[in-house]
């Protein structure tokens, strides 16, 4: 498969361009191993039976096999098929499954003033929220975007799982602060400081208009001008620019989420072979197990490399 750099990100991406290159490309390797593809034949369960399994098929059919590997994903973007059968299946045999939750998900918001700003976007953000365990905080850096019921981009995705869970425990909803550019408290400040004009006029020069707008008026500062701000109220500015609250009230779900969080421990599988330390001759990879990373392609790596550990293993031959 012909591959092109992309020179900003270091990433390969087919010559083409289209994802249906990837997929001839992998299905033309099974082909080319006599690898035998069954559609539209879904299991529901897996069996124990002298020392292999039988594979347990709606239609009735019933498929025996000396090993087995569990790679049915989670329940991201459930329109794909993702429904979490693979977990039910794992649990039935005795694996612990962490409960599961949208991950890498857009967060949505109840502010009309915040949906009035889709389209609008942010080429590098500075994204905090605290840890659920009480350990510091989790911070990214990236785009932002926002859109007709909330916020996404890069930063809010990759901080996405964090207030999600909380919408599934319960208890006090974390707090999402956002730095709209790269300056910082002691940037700004000497941004507002010593000049004169419209403070929006300095704001706009960082972040867009509209956004600009919003803000101001937030801190009922719309027509404010340098040349009269009081120290209180561009210490307000300052802080509505550097750690931002986001009013968030929700999240997209799994309908879009890149992937999920959850799943089978790791400490459940050997790290050398994903194998099930519970049930021998079952192997688990991918989304299966409760693993997952920052977008950037580490959960396509994630998938890639665990799914041939897991292949090479279950078929050392």
């Amino acid at each position: 498969m012909p591959l092109a750099l992309e020179q900003e990100s270091g990433k390969l991406f087919p010559v083409s361009n289209r994802a249906r290159t990837v997929l001839d490309a992998l299905i033309g390797a099974a082909q080319a191993r006599n690898v035998e593809l069954r559609i539209r034949a879904r299991v529901y369960g897996l069996e124990r039976n002298d020392g292999g399994w039988t594979v347990k098929v709606e239609s009735g059919e019933r498929i025996r096999a000396s090993r087995v590997v569990l790679a049915t994903g989670g329940l991201s973007v459930p329109a794909t098929g993702s429904d979490g059968a693979g977990l039910r299946i794992a649990r039935d045999l005795g694996h612990s499954v962490i409960p599961t939750y949208p991950a890498l998900t857009p967060l949505t918001t109840s502010s009309k003033v915040h949906k009035g700003l889709a389209g609008v976007s942010l080429p590098e953000t500075r994204i905090s929220t605290p840890r659920p365990e009480g350990k510091g905080s989790l911070l990214y850096r990236g785009g932002f975007l926002f859109t007709h019921r909330g916020y996404s981009g890069p930063a809010v995705l990759n901080i996405s799982h964090v207030p999600v869970r909380s919408t599934f425990v319960g208890g006090p909803r974390p707090v999402v602060s956002v730095q709209w550019t790269r300056l910082d408290a002691t940037d700004w400040h000497e941004e507002l400081r010593g000049g004169q004009g419209p403070a929006i006029a300095v704001l706009r020069r960082h972040i867009p208009e509209r956004l600009a707008v919003v803000l101001l008026h937030e801190l009922n500062l719309s027509n404010a001008r340098l040349e009269q701000l009081h120290r209180e109220d561009r210490r307000r500015i300052v802080q509505a620019l550097t750690e931002y609250r986001l009013p968030w009230s929700g999240h997209e779900g799994y309908r879009v989420a890149e992937v999920t969080g959850g799943g089978v421990p790791l400490s459940e599988v050997n790290p050398a072979t994903l194998e099930s330390r519970e049930v021998p001759g079952l192997f688990l990879c991918g989304e299966m197990l409760d693993a997952f990373g920052p977008i950037g392609g580490y959960n396509f790596l994630w998938s890639w490399i665990s799914g041939k550990i897991a292949g090479l293993a279950c078929n050392p031959a």
